[in-house]
């Protein structure tokens, strides 16, 4: 489907992307949260993907063209938990319940960036379940998380811009009582779902740590698919 528009706010549209399943549905949707890159094929590719295990999936552009300094706004929201993206999240809920082919039952998936929002969300916004892949986890998780929607979770343990990071929300969910599957790969380093490695800037990806590692991602899929499946449906 060509990319959409939407309305967080009166007089303000965010450009976004629909992934229909075949059929008549209703189904159930999933907000697709994008990496740090933007609202990439990439990320249209994910979202195709659960359109495929028959989600509704709508990933939201929470740049739009707005500049330097929103990016730079948008990354820092994913880790504070503030910040007007939040509203644009939410909105982007909100439009996926409203519409006829939509049962209402809705996750949330996000990479990189968009794991952190994910994460952070799950607490905030009235999610059936969210996907965590490589997000950031908060020192403070354990308080912050208290009554969110069940997570899955994927990280690498080569991931040198998140050590620990998987270990810190396991503790965290396990405390506050909230379902979930966490899981980290050994062979895995950052963004390991994503093929952003094997694209023209693929050679700096993988200098950097930032590498598709196959047999992680498919697992990590498996995983995402079960949980979904047990939630949402």
């Amino acid at each position: 489907m060509p990319d959409l528009s939407y309305a967080p706010a009166p007089g303000r549209e965010l450009g976004a992307y629909l992934a229909q399943p075949r059929g008549a549905g209703p189904f159930p949707g999933v907000v697709v949260i994008m990496d740090a890159l933007g609202l990439s094929d990439d990320i249209r590719v994910q979202a195709d993907r659960l359109a495929a295990a028959g989600y509704l999936a709508f990933a939201p552009d929470l740049y739009s063209g707005r500049g330097l300094r929103c990016v730079m706004a948008t990354l820092s929201a994913s880790r504070s938990g503030t910040g007007e993206a939040y509203a644009d999240i939410e909105a982007a809920r909100v439009w996926l319940a409203d519409r006829a082919d939509c049962t209402g039952k809705i996750g949330i998936i996000g990479f990189c960036m968009g794991g952190g929002f994910a994460l952070l969300c799950a607490p905030r916004f009235p999610f059936q379940a969210a996907s965590v892949n490589y997000g950031e986890v908060p020192a403070d998780a354990a308080q912050r998380l208290a009554g969110a929607c069940p997570v899955v979770a994927s990280y690498g343990a080569r991931d040198r811009s998140l050590p620990g990071r998987a270990a810190r929300l396991e503790t965290a969910l396990q405390a506050v009582g909230v379902p979930h599957d966490v899981k980290e790969y050994p062979e895995a380093g950052h963004s390991f779902m994503n093929r952003i490695s094997t694209g023209p800037f693929g050679p700096l990806m993988r200098m950097v740590g930032f590498n598709y590692e196959h047999a992680a991602a498919e697992d990590a899929w498996r995983r995402i698919d079960d949980f979904f499946e047990a939630h949402l449906r």
